[in-house]
């Protein structure tokens, strides 16, 4: 589904529901993260592209002038009414509403208080598949609020304010990749983003015989739990263990020298950050230079080093991996590895783009073969990042959308 038929299918979804239609529609992608993984709360760095999947949220306010906002969702969800009238608290953990709320709760905070509004969610960004689903809502919801309160902020405040929502109401210390990519992503660019900086650099990938292969293993999982905060707690010991702020300031021979002072299970998380950050900068260096061999075979390290010492991958993805591994640089494929924050969700796979059908089919195939599960596999090239569509007076974007190609992004 193109982004102009989300956007067209939600302003007709929105006009069932509240029996008029919205006044804006707004947009943000999912992302993909070609290498750099658990990199970025380790001050390092890392180098997603947004996707050709997005969340758009149509809104209108209230026809009673209401201080209320209602939110529906088109994944099941149960509605959302918030009270601007009273101070916004999380809701119960896991609440899928916690998201959009966190950010409402970030632009009151800077003195923006939006009015209230009536508004629809729909996606196609998979929940649960590595590709920063929850991201996409906030900065679609944050891009909508820049249209409502007529305040549109700086980027990078709009990306920050969107992680504390998530680390505020949703309860997950996440780093600032995926806010910053769905914000900041732009069309044939990956990005190269220093977390310690905050500086991003967009690395042309315009090279038409190369794409993006994304294959999600359709087994999901939970970023809620102990998993993530464990590991991250893990890396700062080993920075303090090691002496230095974070792990962007030690080496492979930093780590080998002080082996001997920590856990083994510490030793092995920062053996794979310190490698993954050296792993993305040459990664970066690749892509500039069209060197797609190259940047296939960081990939796969970048995957061992997420198996064996982050211990983030799971059997369905090693297994992708593996497929992956067998059809090669011959049958088109030139690395793989697994993306996200693991424990299931997707992998992603550097391939040529005259082979993604037979690379597609016998992916799925084997895949299917050896798990019984049926993937979900597609393409995307480097997509436009958070915008703004106007609706017209039919309840159709008035944007000139066929795909995601062309689109200007407002962030």
């Amino acid at each position: 589904m193109t982004l102009k038929e989300l956007a067209d299918r939600t302003a007709a979804q929105f006009a069932k529901i509240y029996g008029r239609p919205p006044t804006w529609i707004a947009a943000a992608p999912g992302r993909v993260n070609l290498i750099g993984e658990h990199t970025d709360y380790n001050d390092g760095f890392v180098f997603p592209m947004a996707i050709e999947l997005y969340t758009v949220i149509a809104a209108s306010p209230p026809t009673n002038g209401a201080k209320l906002i209602r939110l529906h969702s088109d994944h099941d969800h149960k509605p959302a009414m918030i009270d601007l009238t009273r101070p916004l608290k999380p809701l119960a953990r896991g609440d899928w509403s916690n998201y959009p709320i966190g950010v409402i709760a970030g632009f009151q905070a800077r003195g923006l208080n939006p009015v209230g509004f009536d508004a629809l969610i729909s996606s196609t960004v998979p929940v649960g598949g590595g590709l920063s689903s929850s991201a996409a809502l906030e900065v679609a919801m944050a891009t909508l609020l820049e249209t409502i309160t007529g305040r549109k902020l700086d980027p990078v405040e709009k990306a920050l304010l969107c992680q504390k929502a998530e680390h505020d109401f949703a309860g997950m210390p996440c780093g600032i990749m995926d806010q910053f990519i769905s914000v900041l992503g732009r069309e044939n660019r990956v990005l190269l983003l220093d977390c310690r900086s905050r500086k991003p650099e967009l690395v042309p990938m315009t090279d038409p015989a190369v794409s993006v292969l994304i294959i999600n293993t359709n087994v999901k999982h939970e970023l809620t739990g102990s998993e993530y905060p464990t590991r991250r707690k893990q890396c700062e010991a080993a920075a303090k263990i090691l002496g230095v702020p974070s792990l962007r300031d030690a080496t492979a021979e930093n780590l080998e020298m002080a082996q001997g002072k920590m856990e083994k299970v510490i030793y092995r998380r920062a053996r794979h950050v310190i490698g993954e950050i050296e792993r993305t900068v040459h990664a970066a260096e690749g892509v500039r230079a069209s060197n797609w061999t190259t940047v296939g075979q960081l990939m796969y390290a970048s995957h061992a080093s997420l198996r064996d010492d982050y211990e983030v991958s799971c059997p369905e993805l090693d297994a992708v991996v593996e497929i992956a591994g067998r059809i090669g640089v011959k049958g088109g494929i030139y690395g793989c590895r697994m993306t996200g924050g693991g424990f299931g969700g997707c992998a992603v796979a550097l391939v040529k783009a005259d082979a993604v059908d037979l690379i597609s089919n016998r992916l799925a195939a084997e895949y299917r073969k050896k798990t019984g599960i049926e993937p979900t596999i597609f393409v995307s090239r480097p997509a436009a990042g958070a915008l703004v569509i106007k609706p017209d007076g039919g309840g159709h974007s008035s944007a000139q959308i066929g795909s995601t190609a062309g689109l200007s992004a407002r962030v």
